[in-house]
């Protein structure tokens, strides 16, 4: 009962701010609500303190307590939904596969639910001795990704 009556406000939240989108929704036995969000231009305090409005003004605790916790997705969370990918493209990913293979290099597309990685690698040259820089592509199916997290540089 609770839950659905906070993705109620939820929806409602995300009509209001459009380019933000839930990450994910836990409610646990002892009512406490745990909000993670995320936006295409990312998230403000503001735009935490707004939802948390939204849910908080809109719930009755009389009628049952309850506590609350809004917060955006950490800067070195998994990407977790669609949407993350297409706001972080010309950022650098390290990707684990299905198979287990990890792959760092940059999100140049997203597109059809699948993901294109670019990055340059140093290889034997085809003749003689030493290395050659190669540029290396890798597109890769959504369903083929088992975390792909934001590589953060200073």
């Amino acid at each position: 009962m609770l839950r659905e009556k906070v993705e109620k406000l939820l929806q409602e939240a995300f009509e209001e701010n459009n380019s933000l989108f839930l990450i994910e929704l836990n409610v646990n036995d002892s009512n406490h609500i745990t909000v993670i969000i995320d936006g295409d231009k990312g998230v403000s305090v503001n735009d935490c303190i707004a939802v948390s409005r939204k849910i908080e003004h809109n719930l009755d605790r009389e009628e049952q307590d309850f506590s609350l916790d809004v917060s955006s997705a950490g800067a070195s969370s998994p990407l977790e939904m669609p949407r993350q990918y297409q706001k972080n493209i010309g950022r650098i990913l390290a990707v684990t596969t299905t198979e287990g293979d990890k792959i760092e290099g940059t999100l140049t597309s997203f597109e059809d639910e699948k993901i294109t990685l670019r990055w340059k690698a140093r290889e034997p040259k085809p003749v003689g001795k030493g290395k050659v820089t190669v540029n290396k592509e890798a597109v890769l199916p959504l369903e083929d990704v088992k975390e792909a997290k934001v590589v953060i540089t200073f």
